[in-house]
């Protein structure tokens, strides 16, 4: 006989945790389930480890900048296993943590693959759960590349694992991953190159402060090469040897690591959704405006699986809390993914918060720009950062911030002030108003209004 409960979650990542610790506190019963260890990505394979490597990378940066300048000569450099050691100090201890806590908490924890056998009812390792709702919440993995030999591609958690750091790193996309992990690697001494079919790196971002980053990343030795396809991988021993094709001439690379850096999609594959009744269109759910099925009214997402707001932490965490109220108490909750930030944490950080200035112009919105390149500012000049700016677009009539964009020192701490301005309605003037702590990179934003 089928176990019973109230809500069965696939996946034990953020979206997971908050879901289930919501329906949990309201005397539901709750089983969640996942195939991989507790914690999910952000806290084992993403956000958190990435991080700490970024800040010893940093650490390093800001080291190599201020020789001269009151840092006395050296050879800093990184400790490449010590680093991941330090970075697993923060992650080893979560799946034990984690199920301690579901366990304290009254919810249960199964490992395994969870695939639909019906509307309600799920299947892990041949033990049956029927629910009278299931959260998909399982993440995402790198999409299928279509490219000869892609088994031969290491992964961001394949990187973030890394005993040893390769001599030549071959970033195949010209993504996030590509260009935090490309910083870090390039700064610990190997020969990295970053390999993007598109005409540009991180479209997500203001294009004027992502030529201000390619500039940085080219400095420090990043090989970046644009409107470049990769056609076949082939492994030959340690050696991976990558087939290439630009502006209609072919060539190769070789390398010690090739790691995938073309985009992640929801972790829906296993699920055996049709059993279960959930349609999808694109490897992606078909969802209504409350994150629920609209096929299947039993089964909610969020965030990765949901693909509805940016693919973030906070956007999971909320998510859950929207899909959550609306299980216990009826579809009343829509998720609002205005004001949402997003980081790349290179060294310098690039932020964004808003809307694009072509996003903007396609809206035929009325709008004030200010940019501009901020290296000879104080804040960048202080710490010998000469890779800094900013672009800010001001609404007129309404004096409304419509989108803002940072790079430098502190951008990924500074873009939170417009994200709080853009979701509360903050105007242009009552920011420029605010006396700010001096001198901090935060003071700098009313001069960029």
């Amino acid at each position: 006989m089928p176990r019973q409960c109230d809500l069965a979650i696939i996946g034990t990542g953020t979206a997971a945790s908050v879901a289930a610790y919501r329906c949990r506190d309201a005397g539901w019963r709750v089983v969640v389930v996942d195939h991989l260890p507790f914690g999910g990505t952000c806290a084992l394979r993403g956000c958190d480890p990435k991080k700490v490597l970024v800040g010893i990378a940093e650490t390093l940066d800001l080291d190599r900048r201020m020789r001269g300048k009151g840092i006395a000569a050296g050879v800093p450099a990184i400790d490449w296993p010590a680093m991941i050691a330090f970075k697993r100090s923060f992650t080893d201890h979560v799946p034990h943590d984690r199920a301690e806590d579901f366990a304290k908490n009254g919810i249960d924890a199964l490992h395994g693959r969870a695939r639909f056998t019906g509307p309600r009812t799920i299947e892990i390792d041949g033990e049956s759960i029927e629910a009278r709702f299931v959260l998909i919440a399982a993440g995402a993995v790198p999409m299928r590349l279509g490219i000869p030999g892609e088994e031969h591609l290491a992964t961001s958690t394949d990187f973030l694992e890394l005993a040893a750091l390769p001599r030549r790193i071959v970033f195949v996309g010209g993504g996030y991953i590509a260009a935090e992990f490309s910083h870090i690697a390039v700064r610990a001494g190997a020969e990295v190159t970053v390999l993007e079919q598109a005409d540009d790196i991180l479209p997500q971002f203001d294009p004027d402060l992502v030529g201000l980053l390619k500039r940085k990343s080219a400095s420090l030795g990043v090989d970046l090469r644009l409107g470049t396809k990769v056609e076949a991988i082939e492994k030959t021993g340690g050696t991976c040897r990558v087939h290439l094709r630009s502006g209609g001439a072919q060539s190769s690379i070789d390398a010690d690591l090739v790691v995938h850096a073309g985009g992640r999609v929801p972790d829906l594959g296993a699920l055996n959704l049709a059993a279960g009744q959930v349609e999808q269109e694109k490897s992606r759910l078909k969802l209504n405006e409350f994150l629920q099925s609209t096929s299947n009214p039993a089964v909610y997402a969020a965030g990765d699986a949901a693909s509805r707001g940016p693919p973030l932490t906070p956007v999971a965490s909320h998510d859950a809390r929207v899909a959550a109220a609306n299980m216990l108490e009826g579809n009343r909750e829509r998720p609002n993914y205005l004001g949402v930030p997003s980081v790349v944490f290179t060294i310098p950080p690039l932020a964004r918060v808003g809307l694009l200035e072509a996003e903007a112009r396609r809206q035929n919105r009325r709008f004030r720009v200010q940019h501009e390149d901020t290296s000879s500012w104080y804040t960048a000049r202080r710490v010998a950062e000469d890779c800094a700016g900013f672009k800010v677009l001001v609404e007129e009539g309404s004096d409304l911030v419509l989108g803002a964009h940072l790079i430098g020192p502190h951008a990924e701490e500074v873009i939170n002030l417009f994200a709080l301005a853009i979701r509360t309605g903050l105007t242009a003037t009552r920011i420029g108003a605010t006396i700010f702590g001096y001198p901090t990179s935060a003071s700098d934003v009313a001069y960029m209004l």
